[in-house]
């Protein structure tokens, strides 16, 4: 039997989980990806449609990831709207958020075939 580590936990380990609470509520995921990949900010009800998700969910994520400096909430003058955007976090996330989808990818056809 090994012996058991003296070690401190590393405190980053907390901050993953953190952003894993945030990433795996309902619909956040697909926020941020539809987010990320959208070359202009989108308004409520585009997003909403985009994810296919309630508006009450939609816009608690997207309250929840605002607070958590994962989505830029901008306001547009001419339309007196506001439209979401992806913050710098989000884009330096993308890479971890597109190999996520391409792992699922794979184990979703594998289980199909």
């Amino acid at each position: 039997m090994e012996p058991v580590s003296q070690e401190v936990c590393d405190p980053r380990y907390g901050e993953v989980d953190k952003v894993l609470e945030q990433l795996t509520k309902s619909k956040a995921l697909h926020i941020l990806m539809v987010l990320d990949r959208s070359s202009k900010p989108l308004r409520f009800s585009g997003l909403k449609e985009m994810v296919d998700a309630p508006s009450t969910t939609v816009s608690r994520r997207l309250k929840e990831l605002e607070n958590f400096g994962m989505v830029e909430r901008i306001y547009d003058k001419d339309s007196k709207s506001a439209l979401y955007a992806a913050t710098k976090d989000t884009k330096s996330l993308s890479p971890v958020m597109q190999s996520l989808f391409d792992w699922v990818s794979v184990r979703y056809e594998r289980d199909r075939a």
